[in-house]
């Protein structure tokens, strides 16, 4: 190399061209992504009936790039109704091979469509029975031919200023999944309760919580009855399992006559003689207290709680009857966690 081709010699570009160049790959990638809607034929609606009728799973399989993208499309795949896993097609070469059945779908990823580890698994899981879906650039190719349907990403120029490195084809192999999970996903009637349930821990899994997973119940859940003095609510409250700020009292159908807090006791002893605790709580609990039903979000309950500024919230069925007690502490413990 010539001094004058040492990086280091070379006259830096300036932050416009930098960034018209950043510019110029997002707009390729975006253009290669919008021609894929020439692309969606009866092919594609062929791939996703045979997915939807997979008894098995959704294995995903591709080398390098196409692997990585392969992976993300499986685990989309798999959060949203259709089990999935995705294999290393070099490792399938040496044992992994017997992670596919014949009841599977093997989704084969490569653009070229002549990548040599994808070319020998193909005829392998077909001898298993697999049926195979390829994603690839060249519908002449060896995996396309050799594959029962084929999902067309078209004739792609890469972003990579020579050429080489997978960019806009691997983006477009990411469309192309997901329109192809999302509409299998749709036509599952894949439901909010089914999405929680696979998205247990995290913001998502949160947003789809309901009140009735995280709210004290069973034996801690503080209930009393009209007419208890104070002082047996205050040892009923601590005897509770997780020692609750709250009880709920309830008539004899249990249904909710109110809420004693520990604002009320506080109150109750400020206001006058420690006798009082002998009086029925029926004179100090807070009466028609906000509630919240089971199958309400999470998120919607803490909303109450903080418009009202509580701690507490009771959680009552249809007819009204005490079900349940939502502290603020469990809300907040769902965000971390716990």
């Amino acid at each position: 190399m010539g001094n004058d081709d040492h990086p280091a010699s070379r006259t830096p570009a300036s932050a416009a061209e930098r960034l018209a160049r950043a510019v110029e790959v997002i707009r390729l990638e975006a253009r290669t992504i919008a021609g894929l809607e020439d692309l969606l034929d009866e092919r594609f609606l062929e791939a996703a009936d045979r997915v939807l009728a997979c008894q098995g799973l959704v294995v995903v399989t591709g080398m390098g790039k196409a692997g990585l993208v392969g992976a993300k499309i499986s685990a989309t795949l798999a959060s949203t109704g259709t089990p999935s896993l995705c294999l290393h097609p070099a490792e399938a070469l040496h044992g992994d091979l017997g992670r596919i059945r014949a009841k599977d779908v093997l989704l084969a990823l490569s653009n070229s469509g002549e990548t040599a580890e994808i070319k020998a698994l193909i005829p392998a899981a077909r001898k298993i029975g697999a049926t195979v879906i390829a994603m690839t650039g060249k519908a002449d190719s060896t995996l396309a031919r050799l594959a029962d349907c084929v999902l067309d990403i078209g004739s792609v120029d890469e972003a990579c200023p020579m050429g080489l490195a997978p960019t806009a084809s691997t983006s477009a192999m990411l469309a192309l999944g997901d329109a192809l999970a999302m509409l299998i996903s749709a036509e599952r009637h894949f439901s909010r309760e089914e999405y929680a349930l696979y998205h247990p821990a995290g913001a998502l899994g949160r947003k789809l919580m309901r009140v009735e997973e995280v709210m004290r119940k069973g034996e801690q859940l503080p209930l009393v009855a009209m007419g208890t003095p104070v002082k047996e609510v205050l040892a009923t409250m601590t005897r509770t399992p997780g020692r609750p700020g709250a009880a709920l009292v309830v008539d004899e159908g249990r249904h909710l006559q109110g809420i004693f807090t520990d604002g009320d006791l506080r109150r109750l002893l400020e206001d006058g003689p420690v006798e009082r605790l002998g009086h029925p709580v029926d004179e100090f609990m807070g009466r028609q207290p906000k509630v919240a039903r089971p199958e309400l979000l999470v998120d919607e309950a803490e909303a109450i709680l903080r418009e009202n500024r509580k701690d507490q919230l009771p959680v009552v069925d249809e007819a009204g009857r005490a079900v349940g007690l939502l502290d603020i502490q469990d809300v907040l413990d769902t965000r971390l966690g716990r």
